[in-house]
């Protein structure tokens, strides 16, 4: 057996339920490792080591005295892993990123993190995230921003960024993310990872508190298809899982699939963009991939309701309209935080509620387009990660953090972020499942520069069609993340 944060979730899981290894020797190797690189990476936000250990301590417990009872142990027995610093770990801080928010323990484990600990993983921590979630970059004004480990000049995406930053790195073997408008899949892509967001619903463990429109889902970042389907396995309740689960399933390749390819996008009237080179390669690969798998992949013309900017922004923020802040301490919030909480404000709540209203017709007429092919297929991104502080004007990408201020305009930034995500929020309006895959790398061999991915999207139901395609069109023997 190699270094242990080598093996991938699935392999670490086998390792330690035949008692190769200890739950204390996989803990205590993670935790080296994130001592001995967060400070460059920035990914964890909090570090949980002496009551990780004490957990996998008594996960070795647990592991002698079921051996000795001949009784099964959990499905992620000992397994370590973290939550973004948005999910409820009882006992720590959730900052949810803000320093307008006073740091109060958790009283108890959220749905999320209650689902995975029940299932035998160990949290190791929390992970950066941008402020409430908010943004496709992972910085905020109370920790370092996460960077990337393909390039440290570079973000690791948002608002999952931490987490992926880890997982991509070899901090932790897999991670849950949470997505209510990209918010796996992006950063996923940016670190060359597999992201996974499953359909509405399915996971009981992604409700989100102002979420009106119901984006949010809770889904896995993972190094391969399998270590996904394994996290699948735990998050989504046994009566609507597959008959014989997830992982089990993975290695059965789908039969022949009609794909539509599609660079349309419902911000491109709003904010006209167009998608990088790199970005127009990695869908060039998926097409040539899928086609050697033996799929057939038609050109897709999707018209969107230009209305739709609008109306998904106004219930995205919605939330953070609500947020219980302070007046004295509103002057701490990022300035796009701050521009989108006035205007949620200002907004009455029938105007959300017409917002809402209006996405649930462009579901509607969405998913009938989406319904002539099997999957729909898009770029991940339409530009490569973009450098730490480049959405909101700073120059961090070799500075000390904090910067002195937090410059930047927040429609600038806004604009930013759509044009570099232009295809992913759609996915949770429509509350369609989706994966995004590395296919590409930028650098002159396979493996080196920074990954570029694809998109699939399925019909509902579909997470175990995406995870087998995924599966299938993984390559033997190369891996995408960058172990430090």
């Amino acid at each position: 057996m190699g270094d242990i944060h080598e093996l991938g979730a699935v392999a670490l899981r086998e390792a330690l339920a035949t008692g190769q290894l200890s739950a204390v020797e996989a803990t205590g190797h993670f935790l080296a490792r994130i001592a001995k690189h967060n400070h460059a990476l920035g990914a964890f936000v909090t570090v949980t080591a002496d009551q990780a250990m004490l957990d996998a301590r008594t996960a070795d417990a647990t592991y002698v005295r079921q051996q000795r009872e001949g009784a099964e142990l959990p499905l992620l027995h000992g397994v370590p892993l973290a939550f973004k610093d948005l999910t409820d770990v009882a006992g720590v801080a959730t900052t949810h990123g803000s320093a307008a928010l006073d740091r109060k323990s958790a009283p108890e484990d959220g749905v999320l993190a209650a689902t995975l600990k029940g299932a035998g993983a160990i949290s190791l921590g929390k992970t950066q995230v941008p402020e409430f979630g908010l943004t496709a970059y992972s910085e905020n004004r109370i920790a370092p921003p996460s960077r990337n480990p393909h390039a440290l000049s570079r973000s690791s995406g948002g608002s999952s960024g931490g987490s992926a930053a880890a997982v991509a790195a070899g901090l932790i073997p897999f991670a849950p993310g949470s997505d209510g408008g990209g918010s796996i899949r992006i950063p996923a892509a940016a670190c060359g990872l597999l992201g996974l967001k499953p359909g509405r619903g399915l996971v009981p463990a992604g409700e989100s508190v102002g979420d009106a429109a119901h984006l949010v889902v809770a889904g896995p970042l993972a190094r391969s298809a399998a270590d996904a389907a394994l996290m699948m396995d735990a998050l989504v309740p046994r009566e609507y899982q597959p008959e014989r689960g997830y992982l089990a399933a993975i290695g059965e390749a789908p039969a022949a699939l009609r794909i539509g390819v599609s660079l349309d996008s419902p911000w491109s009237t709003t904010f006209p963009f167009t998608p990088e080179q790199e970005a127009l390669d990695a869908l060039d690969t998926g097409v040539e991939l899928l086609t050697d798998a033996g799929h057939s992949v038609f050109d897709a013309e999707i018209r969107y309701d230009n209305r739709y900017p609008e109306a998904f922004t106004a219930a995205w923020t919605a939330g953070v309209g609500s947020a219980r802040i302070l007046p004295q301490r509103e002057a701490l919030l990022t300035p796009l935080t701050r521009t989108f909480r006035r205007r949620a404000q200002q907004r009455s709540a029938a105007k959300v509620n017409e917002a809402i209203g209006f996405l649930r017709q462009f579901t509607h007429d969405t998913v009938a387009q989406y319904g002539q092919w099997d999957l729909v297929l898009t770029p991940s991104l339409a530009q490569t990660p973009r450098p730490v502080g480049w959405f909101t004007g700073q120059d961090l990408g070799g500075k000390q953090w904090p910067a002195p201020d937090w410059p930047g305009d927040a429609d600038d930034d806004y604009r930013k972020q759509c044009e570099f995500a232009p295809w992913s929020s759609m996915v949770n309006v429509c509350g369609l499942p989706a994966i995004t895959l590395p296919v590409h790398w930028t650098g002159p061999t396979p493996g080196t520069g920074l990954p570029m991915g694809i998109q699939l999207i399925g019909k509902p139901g579909s997470e175990l069609l995406l995870l087998q395609l995924a599966a299938q069109l993984e390559a033997p023997g190369k891996t995408a993340d960058k172990l430090l």
